[in-house]
């Protein structure tokens, strides 16, 4: 079973810092493209996935909590291109055995968010500094395991052919789970005339 939880949050956008003369790495981790009603190409892309599973600084064994950064990317192309408007959305798929207790929280904050406008051509590589505004922070309660439960960490609103956005150090907890925690990561890309296309990442152990 999957139950959808949804949390939008506006993210401030602050300006880009060029790329300097280093050489940027970076590695796809999953793209999906799907055609529209209008005729063009969505593509959606997640670069450079990490989710770094750490020791809980509550000591409390029903805690699992990590640390993520990656890069979100999405490429319109064909008629009007320019002219798309729709949303971005990030999140996870949550999959747990069992939990105790009437819920588990789920809890996710992101100190630094910044869009980028790259291009498909460079792979979207800019050299950029986290801007430092106010993060974005949800609460969330999923029901009683076990299942898969889908949680939407933010979304933005977007507009012209292609753009991006980082998530850098965000912190993420699981309270109230038994046995470990299953994180895949999703990116989602909405037009304003109901258009979807969403790539997942593979999951994360978080044991």
């Amino acid at each position: 079973m999957i139950a959808r939880r949804a949390a939008a949050v506006a993210i401030a956008v602050g300006s880009l810092v060029g790329a300097g003369n280093g050489i940027a790495h970076a590695r796809l981790d999953d793209q999906l493209s799907a055609v529209d009603g209008a005729g063009r190409t969505l593509t959606v892309q997640q670069w450079d996935t990490v989710v770094e599973g750490v020791a809980s600084l509550d000591r409390n064994p029903l805690t699992r909590e990590w640390f993520h950064s990656g890069k979100a990317t999405y490429a319109v192309s064909g008629p009007d291109a320019a002219g798309f408007k729709g949303k971005l959305e990030l999140g996870y798929q949550v999959g747990f055995p069992w939990a105790l207790g009437m819920n588990v929280s789920f809890t996710y904050t992101t100190p630094n968010v910044k869009a980028d406008k790259g291009n498909p051509r460079n792979g979207y590589l800019r050299v950029i500094t986290p801007n430092l505004f106010p993060g974005v922070s949800i609460t969330s309660n999923l029901s009683n395991g076990p299942g898969t439960q889908e949680v939407s960490t933010f979304s933005t609103g977007v507009s012209g052919a292609e753009g991006a956005v980082a998530v850098s150090n965000a912190h993420g907890t699981v309270t109230g789970v038994a046995g470990g925690v299953l994180l895949r990561p999703f990116v989602r890309l909405t037009s304003s005339t109901g258009a979807t296309v969403t790539t997942y990442t593979h999951p994360w152990n978080l044991d």
